[in-house]
């Protein structure tokens, strides 16, 4: 695929407004959006996604319910995981595989600030959950298991900084947590909506974390203001992500552009948002779920499988079912305090 090089010239840090958000995309957003387009014509795709239903479940969290029947029934079933460290299996489906055509371009950055991160492959997610759904791949060829790395989630927060588009958001499913194929990806996706978890204030934990407690789910926030901040944030994330994973538990991360930790109004300008969500890790499918939970879920958007349950699922139904993978509220202030500590060390 072609090189799509890049500096710190092309990063947009004041993304359009959401009341026109296509109003002027970037250089990486008419790229992206131009090869995906170009791939729904030639029928790369599992299906061909429209218009998706979509409706704010009455009540005070504004989950956003949305019917997608056909990544539901045609996407490629989810890899069996059996652990957090489950390794790179060569005989299961990975990212080595994909077509060259569904390859959209590579991520190369050229010049500061700091070591380049890993160049990503930018490709199709042939089921996709919105336009643009893409998958950002560190080297395939180096079969790395689905474990966050640092110079991918910088490469991926460096992307989601090349977009002018305020709802281009990318995030990382871990093993337990929703990932559906063991090879190292993050997904980056265009949401065409605000979330609350852009603005809501959190509780400061150190001088680098937070808790945010807007959305159905309570997540460890990280904030990086500018792109000098994206490494040392990235490494942060990561090593809260690996202690995690020590505790015996998995992991979801989402970037998306927001105000500083303390919210609106209380200084600072936008950046970048990254939030670490812990959970209980899940092997398998559970019986009864009425959907499976990933980054989306926990941030509050709800795809949807059938239209009787976008049709009737109620606020209060969809929070039990999310809520039933997160900590106890003391687990997760222990928690909390133990990443404190090991990010002020």
């Amino acid at each position: 695929p072609e090189a799509f090089v890049y500096g710190e010239e092309d990063f947009v840090m004041q993304a359009a407004g959401w009341g026109d958000p296509d109003s002027a995309p970037s250089r990486f957003d008419r790229l992206l959006l131009a090869g995906w387009s170009d791939r729904v014509e030639r029928g790369l795709f599992r299906y061909r996604l429209g218009p998706l239903p979509t409706r704010v479940l009455p009540g005070p969290v504004r989950l956003v319910a949305q019917l997608n029947e056909q990544r539901s029934a045609e996407r490629r079933p989810p890899q069996p995981v059996r652990s957090l460290r489950d390794p790179f299996d060569p005989g299961a489906f990975n990212f080595t595989r994909l077509r060259p055509a569904e390859l959209l371009f590579r991520l190369c950055r050229t010049g500061g600030p700091g070591p380049p991160p890993d160049p990503l492959l930018v490709a199709i997610n042939a089921s996709p959950l919105e336009r643009g759904h893409v998958l950002l791949l560190p080297e395939p060829a180096r079969r790395l298991p689905q474990v966050l790395t640092a110079p991918a989630l910088r490469g991926a927060l460096e992307a989601a900084l090349l977009s002018a588009h305020p709802g281009f958001r990318v995030g990382f499913n871990g093993l337990g947590g929703g990932a559906s194929v063991n090879h190292l990806h993050l997904h980056g996706l265009y949401l065409d909506r605000p979330l609350p978890l852009e603005e809501a204030p959190a509780e400061p934990l150190g001088p680098r974390l937070g808790l945010l407690r807007a959305g159905p789910a309570p997540a460890f926030l990280f904030f990086a203001p500018g792109p000098a901040a994206l490494e040392p944030v990235s490494r942060a994330v990561c090593r809260a992500a690996e202690h995690l994973g020590g505790v015996g538990l998995a992991c979801n991360v989402l970037a998306t552009r927001g105000e500083p930790p303390a919210g609106p109004g209380a200084g600072g300008g936008r950046g970048l948002r990254v939030l670490l969500w812990a959970r209980r890790p899940l092997f398998g499918p559970k019986a009864g779920e009425p959907f499976a939970v990933a980054l989306c879920e926990l941030a509050g958007l709800l795809p949807l499988p059938t239209e009787p349950l976008y049709r009737d699922i109620t606020e209060v139904q969809a929070l039990s079912a999310i809520r039933q993978h997160l900590l106890p509220e003391p687990e997760l202030l222990h928690l909390g305090g133990e990443l404190a500590r090991l990010l002020d060390n």
